[in-house]
């Protein structure tokens, strides 16, 4: 076992992620953004009832699902095509990310596809309690020195935040190739209630599930560890 000291309840930095765009975009990948992510992004009123993020999705979807930080896009289009009855929900400030997905699912052109190019956090907090099904966090920025850890987005805050909307049994997914944000992940869960870990044995966290996509930033192994760990937590019911 794995001795993991107390998660703290320090403040927390607004500025989870990095820059907004990073190299020049292609005139592709511009057009992208100004013609097909219009149809996709979330627009949130100003204020208002808390909402049900199923209205953003043709009737019939058979859950809701968000992708938090959704990168290049690969997972999400992959998950989006085998999940048909599945509204997916995919949140990335960077917009060289966003352009590479609208790339990825323009010829497909799926209706389960929602895009908030923005900090996720607003959007959260106007959501209804116990409307998502499944919450993705993968590779999140480790933030690596120590003076930027109250960036990283597994905190007490957000951790407080996914358990009122996610539902009870909901899973939510989190990987990472940094072992020392590892260790700071499994202690933040491990101190909240509201999760359960699934693992019951070593490959359960080493081994890629056959639903979770390989990515071209798993395949650079960026980090230069000893590779990816794929975790997986439940929602624990709520008191009656």
């Amino acid at each position: 076992m794995i001795a993991l000291p107390p998660a703290g309840s320090g403040i927390e930095d607004s500025r989870f992620h990095g820059r907004r765009r990073g190299r020049k975009l292609r005139p592709g990948h511009d057009r992208l953004l100004e013609d097909y992510l219009p149809e996709l992004q979330l627009d949130l009123p100003a204020d208002g009832p808390a909402i049900d993020p199923a209205s953003w999705f043709p009737v019939g979807m058979e859950a809701i699902w968000l992708e938090i930080g959704f990168g290049a896009g690969e997972h999400l289009a992959w998950q989006a095509v085998m999940n048909p009855t599945v509204g997916i929900i995919g949140a990335e400030p960077y917009l060289n990310g966003v352009a590479r997905l609208l790339a990825v699912i323009e010829a497909e052109r799926p209706n389960n596809v929602r895009v908030l190019a923005d900090d996720v956090r607003p959007m959260l907090q106007r959501l209804s309690d116990s409307s998502l099904a499944r919450v993705f966090i993968l590779f999140p920025d480790p933030w690596p020195k120590q003076r930027h850890h109250r960036r990283r987005i597994v905190n007490d805050a957000m951790l407080d935040t996914l358990a009122r909307l996610m539902r009870d049994g909901a899973e939510l997914r989190i990987a990472t190739d940094d072992q020392d944000y590892l260790v700071w992940i499994l202690r933040h869960f491990q101190a909240h209630k509201a999760f359960s870990w699934t693992a019951t044995r070593a490959d359960d966290w080493r081994q890629r599930p056959a639903d979770w996509p390989n990515t071209r930033y798993e395949n650079k192994n960026r980090s230069g560890g000893p590779g990816a760990t794929f975790l997986q937590y439940r929602r624990v019911p709520r008191a009656c």
